[in-house]
């Protein structure tokens, strides 16, 4: 497995482990822009170095979760823990590809047409 591959599926399985936290956080406190911002901002990263790293399915994942956070930060939808689930489920199918990832060394060819049309 590539270097560069190995580092970024290292930090974004450190990035996910606190993001449970946070979105936990999130749903007591649905209107803190700092906590939102920060959640928003490893959505945004994670889907940024996938396209780098010309990794597809990961990047649709993490770009539908940067969407709906879009909207919280917009305002244009309310931070409901319904909507907290589902990035939370997001984070999930993000973890499993990059679970997938370690253990493959390449992107596992699951299919979140329906994750994604959900987010």
């Amino acid at each position: 497995m590539d270097d560069l591959l190995q580092e970024f599926l290292a930090e974004t399985a450190e990035s996910l482990g606190l993001l449970d936290g946070e979105l936990v956080r999130l749903e007591d406190k649905p209107n803190d822009s700092e906590l939102l911002q920060n959640i928003f901002r490893v959505f945004h990263t994670i889907k940024g170095t996938c396209g780098f790293l010309n990794l597809p399915r990961l990047e649709k994942v993490a770009h539908a979760g940067e969407d709906l956070l879009s909207t919280f930060r917009e305002n244009t939808e309310l931070v409901t823990p319904d909507a907290v689930s589902l990035i939370l489920r997001c984070v999930d199918a993000i973890r499993a590809l990059v679970n997938g990832m370690e253990a493959s060394g390449a992107e596992p060819e699951t299919d979140h047409t329906a994750l994604i049309a959900e987010l």
